[in-house]
């Protein structure tokens, strides 16, 4: 379809569990883009992850062909974003392909702080906006307050917000007339050379990587050359297609649609997402601005339960990377763990999802070492270093000093529960930045730092909050921090696995409660187990394990006292011994556990 007047790209945007891929899947019915025999349920959620947790991880794209009421035939290009916080980088590029949005809010729980940071990127991307209020089928929904929500915290006419139920499909029909007649088309000029943007890239087992588009200006079509203008690289076109989900092969892509190519590109790691495919021998002028790449804020070490599962670990970590350009990985090795990998994520939530199906669909045994922040540490002879592995971190003398990231945080919570949330962001060294009111909810925006969002902070608001609260956060810079290392000596011996870098006033605290935690972890010995936490040179917490004594006596039935104590005298020097050669044996689900003292 060559008429652009005909085509509306557009994006669902909404918290997590708002029902934007239950929209989804009313839509691809009504438009027949699936039989019933092949309709199920979050028909774009194609992970077993995905389906299981109820959430989107990845952006995915459907064309549907649509009949108006005004009998005319629309091309309807959907993209289905996630509502995660650590997933919004993938929402970021679902928007940059689209003219406008569908912002669905659940109309019995009111507008979240996902609704709140979605509905800014589609504001900051030049969109027009559709309020649609999903779940007006149950008894606690109220449109009328809802509708005023969005006029408040988002500050988007609500008046005339589309009403349905995703669930029974009621007013979905009125959703795909209001796309038709309130989103604007694309713009883009069929003669121009081509300029299409990358909007995603996977790799498919039989065809190599597949790449989405969007085309902006020309056409692309089987057996051009195109160039990726970030890269230099040229391929050959052989397959253009597009999903209806299921995907389809087409003659030709033409401006203002969205469709998938592939080129016998080998590795993900070649396409970069964001990058402006042209024509080899006709290129276009100038790049189209693309998207920031995705930075990791989150690291940890992931090392495999048996060291012979080394060689898997690292096939099963490049077959991912290939989904999942997002996630950095490299080589280290630690004394306690053996061989194993760095990992950077976009956030925990990422990191158990990569976990996850690296255990699932991999089959392995894994053991993940604290997750930790990316630190800047400012040495005395000028240099700055990035550290990613707190193990690494130099010698006191030489540093100057040391910056931790910080994050801005948007906390939406029902106001009987403000002061539980105000109370934990302050005990994670906070800084308010605002506090708002809209109507009973409170609107509570922070700066903190990382390094204390990390470890648990998501869970405990979400049992201070009676999981009321919502949490949303950007990256807000780096900033100087008094922060230490803390490492935890087993018998003297440093174990690297479960050293952190925390701030001076927390340190002690952590540090004694995970020596506390593995006391009760690791299993006695026949000898004598010390367990302490060190800052610096400085001993700040102590546990001792005690000995687990062999009753050599048993044998004695009666007989002199002499003899029993000759027996224990003799175990005693045997124990001496051991107690020099002793190596102690830690458990891998005393890592696990020793990681999740905070909570207590």
């Amino acid at each position: 379809m060559s008429d652009l007047a005909r085509i509306r790209n557009f994006a669902i945007i909404a918290h997590i569990d708002h029902g934007k891929s239950t929209l989804a899947d009313r839509m691809i019915q009504l438009c027949g883009g699936l039989s019933e025999r092949e309709m199920k349920s979050q028909v774009l959620d194609s992970m077993d992850i995905e389906r299981e947790r109820g959430i989107t991880i990845k952006a995915q794209t459907v064309r549907l062909a649509y009949r108006a009421a005004d009998g005319a035939d629309y091309q309807l290009n959907l993209i289905d974003t996630p509502g995660h916080v650590d997933f919004s980088y993938e929402v970021s590029r679902s928007l940059a392909a689209c003219e406008g949005s569908l912002l669905v809010v659940d109309a019995t729980q009111g507008v979240e702080a996902q609704t709140l940071a979605n509905s800014y990127l589609a504001i900051d991307a030049g969109h027009e906006i559709v309020p649609v209020l999903n779940k007006i089928d149950l008894q606690a929904s109220e449109p009328e307050r809802i509708s005023a929500q969005i006029a408040d915290v988002i500050g988007l006419d609500a008046s005339d917000a589309l009403r349905i139920s995703a669930k029974s499909g009621d007013g979905v029909s009125e959703v795909l007339e209001a796309l038709v007649h309130r989103l604007p088309p694309p713009t883009g000029d069929a003669g121009a050379p081509l300029k299409a943007l990358l909007v995603d890239s996977w790799y498919d087992p039989y065809l190599g990587v597949m790449i989405l588009v969007r085309v902006i200006d020309g056409t692309l079509k089987r057996g051009d050359k195109v160039r990726m203008m970030a890269s230099g690289a040229v391929h050959q076109v052989e397959q253009v297609g597009v999903f209806t989900p299921k995907p389809e092969n087409v003659e030709a892509l033409g401006p203002g649609e969205v469709g998938y190519i592939t080129a016998a590109i080998k590795t993900v790691a070649d396409t970069r997402v964001g990058d402006t495919l042209t024509w080899d021998k006709r290129p276009a002028d100038a790049a189209l601005p693309g998207f920031k790449p995705s930075v990791p804020v989150v690291w940890c070490g992931l090392f495999p339960l048996d060291s012979a599962d080394y060689k898997d670990l690292s096939e099963a970590l490049a077959r991912l990377h290939l989904n999942d350009a997002s996630f950095h990985h490299e080589a280290e090795t630690s004394a306690a763990l053996g061989f194993g990998f760095r990992c950077g994520f976009l956030g925990l939530l990422h990191l158990e999802i990569v976990q996850e199906r690296l255990e699932r669909e991999f089959d392995l045994d894994l053991i993940t070492t604290s997750p930790s922040v990316v630190y800047g540490v400012h040495m005395n002879d000028g240099r700055v270093l990035d550290l990613h592995n707190p193990v690494d971190l130099p010698d006191a003398m030489h540093i100057e000093h040391i910056e931790e990231p910080w994050i801005k945080a948007t906390i939406m919570v029902p106001d009987d529960y403000l002061g539980a949330v105000l109370q934990l962001c302050t005990e994670r060294r906070g800084q308010q930045i605002e506090l708002t009111y809209v109507g009973n909810r409170a609107m509570a925006v922070y700066r903190l730092p990382l390094n204390e969002v990390v470890f648990d902070f998501y869970d405990r608001l979400k049992s201070v909050s009676r999981g009321y609260a919502s949490f949303d956060y950007e990256m807000d810079g780096y900033a100087p921090g008094d922060l230490v290392k803390v490492s935890i000596l087993v018998n003297g011996e440093p174990v690297d696995a479960l050293a952190f870098i925390a701030h001076r006033s927390h340190a002690e605290q952590r540090g004694r409660a995970i020596c506390r935690k593995l006391k009760e972890l690791i299993p006695r010995q026949l000898f004598k187990i010390s367990l302490q936490a060190a800052i610096g040179g400085q001993i700040v917490a102590r546990e001792t394990l005690g000995a687990l004594r062999k009753d050599v006596t048993a044998k004695c039935y009666g007989g002199d006292v002499t003899r029993k104590r000759k027996l224990l005298e003799k175990q005693k020097k045997g124990k001496k011994r051991m107690r020099q050669f002793g190596d102690v044996e830690i458990p891998q689900s005393a890592f696990l556990a020793a990681l999740k003292t905070d909570g207590d």
